[in-house]
């Protein structure tokens, strides 16, 4: 990426308020260099840092279609020639504007070709724009970033341009990470054995995730598991969880929506990280878990290979496969398979014909 400094950068993010977006981004707010001009387009709900660069100019978006296509416009009229706009919110600029745009990339939903099923109807109608918006636009993009290989490989492959992707494994801590867990044979004074940080979105897989848990109860096994589900976004879902912990007396709680400190906090309090999503760009919990020095167990997916090497991996499509991995990381054995030879299995069918 060529950019000629010194420049007037502007941080479009009039769509991010929350989640790994949220951390990302005041992270990025609390390091811009105080030798550039800065603009900050933010969402009026974003909590910036208290010692952010003081000479940065703040816009703040209401979280409105009318407002945020107003911002648009706003960008198209103020970026100069030599201006350099780093769009954080995963859509390109409705207008092509006159400087450097840089689109940083997060959310996979928009390129992929992948269904909504289980989604709100709210959710699939803005998802659905938003994919129309970005295809629509890419051709005002002049590089993309994103975090991984294979959200490279899925961009590149969409994409009708020849337009740069970088790939960029931007997280607001570096420190800690390695791709396996160093082997730690304490015996650590935790809450729960298993955590899963995830919103209740149908491809995070919640539902699979519990049925192995049931499928463990009815074979009398029974680890905690602690998540993150906003009973506000996601009542369906948590009021089936709550009938399956009832049935099969799951030791299971679900904390709701919390901040990213708090998130922070619980990766002290448990033995593992057990994430199942089918789906994801990039997984920025995997990443946290493994500088908490947590154990992993993910899906065998390409995003989490991208990031790390899990202690244990499973099928995210199969609750055996998951209560498989999860008795592998308790150390409990699966029975073997009976095996009998010919002369057993001629036994077996004569001695039941034969009574």
């Amino acid at each position: 990426m060529k950019i000629q400094f010194p420049v007037k950068l502007f941080i479009h993010a009039s769509n991010v308020h929350q989640g790994g977006g949220w951390s990302l981004l005041y992270a990025l707010l609390e390091v811009l260099p105080g030798n550039l001009e800065l603009v900050a387009l933010l969402d009026s709900r974003m909590k910036v840092p208290e010692d952010m660069s003081e000479g940065m100019q703040i816009r703040r978006i209401q979280p409105s279609i009318i407002q945020r296509l107003k911002a648009e416009w706003w960008l198209a009229r103020n970026v100069k020639k030599d201006d350099v706009v780093l769009c954080f919110g995963n859509l390109p600029p409705w207008f092509r504007l006159r400087g450097h745009t840089l689109v940083f990339l997060q959310n996979k939903y928009l390129i992929d070709r992948v269904g909504l099923v289980g989604f709100p109807v709210k959710s699939k109608w803005r998802i659905s724009a938003e994919r129309l918006w970005f295809f629509l636009k890419a051709k005002h993009v002049n590089e993309f970033i994103v975090q991984t290989p294979s959200m490279k490989a899925v961009l590149a492959s969409r994409l009708k341009t020849d337009v740069p992707v970088h790939i960029l494994p931007f997280v607001s801590n570096v420190t800690g990470y390695t791709r396996a867990a160093a082997k730690n044979e304490s015996d650590k004074n935790t809450r729960y054995d298993f955590l899963y940080v995830a919103s209740g979105d149908p491809h995070k897989n919640h539902r699979r995730l519990v049925e192995a848990w049931c499928l463990l109860a009815s074979e009398g096994l029974f680890p905690s598991l602690c998540l993150t589900i906003s009973e506000k976004d996601s009542a369906d879902l948590c009021f089936w969880i709550s009938e399956k912990k009832k049935q099969y007396g799951l030791r299971l709680e679900n904390l709701g929506l919390l901040s990213h400190d708090k998130i922070k906090q619980q990766y002290r309090q448990v033995r593992a990280l057990i994430y199942p999503s089918a789906f994801e760009a990039f997984g920025l919990p995997l990443i946290e878990a493994r500088q908490a020095g947590l154990a992993i167990l993910a899906a065998e997916l390409d995003y989490v290979r991208d990031l790390l090497d899990p202690d244990q991996s499973f099928d995210p499509l199969s609750e055996l496969s998951i209560a498989r991995a999860v008795k592998r990381y308790m150390g409990i054995n699966e029975q073997l398979l009976p095996l009998v030879d010919a002369a057993g299995f001629i036994k077996r069918i004569t001695d039941n014909l034969v009574k």
